[in-house]
């Protein structure tokens, strides 16, 4: 596959996006908000950034991608399909019995996941162990992890934060989706990780500020993560939560999971 342009990106995000809202729609059940606030971000690693082939998903030498917070697998789901790994009608599946495309990412199951996620704060725990394992080996593999504001409340990502100091991952990414709404409400009043940058920074990775829906913008800030060297990156990526769809666009009510299933099409939304 040649390597898309920012336009041509633009284009795939959109696309991936209709994908989450077709696959949450069909389930009448998911997590829309926080999916919509991360597909840019999916689209250029999987689109441009990452070294893939959909027809060699299981060869050693590819790059891999951790989806810490799991509940967002339908941007993951709609990202792969749109990638091709299968078929983007296999979204309308999504959360059904006996699909494979379950509410969270299931490696054993889904072509194209590396790893099964869902308990959220064990992400980047995992991410060590691949990218250390690349170091250890010389595969040269790049390691990218996905992580939630409100998920790096979990004290657990904090002692992965300072394995991946203490082992000098420059192969590891860290992408934080700084959408700022979680499930009891705003991020900055459940429980404030503000400054999430210098955070990082004193656990001693180089950090690096950018909009999260600006294709720009990611695509610089995965080409400066590459030439770190000594330290792993991470890039704190401000979204908005319901990106793309007006009236559910950073409405707290998203991120909550309904325990009812309500139609999209209602606004009823609980991500």
């Amino acid at each position: 596959m040649k390597e898309a342009n920012i336009e041509e990106l633009k284009k795939r995000a959109n696309d991936v996006r209709i994908g989450i809202i077709n696959a949450v729609y069909g389930a009448k059940s998911g997590h829309p908000g926080g999916s919509l606030s991360c597909a840019d971000i999916l689209t250029v690693l999987y689109f441009k950034e990452m070294n893939i082939d959909p027809n060699k998903g299981k060869d050693d030498a590819r790059d891999r991608f951790v989806l810490s917070k799991g509940h967002a697998a339908p941007a993951l789901y709609s990202t792969l399909a749109n990638r091709g790994y299968f078929d983007v009608e296999s979204l309308n599946n999504l959360r059904h019995l006996e699909s494979n495309l379950q509410g969270h990412p299931d490696m054993n199951k889904i072509p194209g996941v590396d790893m099964s996620t869902g308990s959220l704060g064990q992400g980047l725990s995992v991410a060590n162990g691949m990218a250390l394992s690349s170091k250890l080996e010389s595969k040269g593999i790049r390691v990218y992890c996905l992580l939630g504001d409100g998920e790096i409340e979990e004290g657990e990502v904090w002692e992965a934060a300072m394995t991946s100091s203490h082992y000098k991952l420059d192969n590891l990414c860290v992408i934080v989706d700084n959408n700022n709404l979680q499930i009891d409400g705003e991020v900055s009043k459940v429980m404030s990780p503000y400054p999430i940058d210098e955070k990082f920074k004193s656990f001693g990775f180089y950090t690096i500020n950018i909009d999260g829906h600006n294709i720009e913008e990611i695509v610089k800030a995965f080409e400066k993560a590459k030439t770190v060297k000594g330290k792993p990156t991470a890039i704190i990526a401000k979204t908005i939560k319901g990106k793309g769809v007006s009236f559910m666009e950073n409405q707290v009510r998203l991120a909550r999971k309904s325990t009812k299933r309500r139609r999209i099409q209602e606004g009823n939304y609980r991500a």
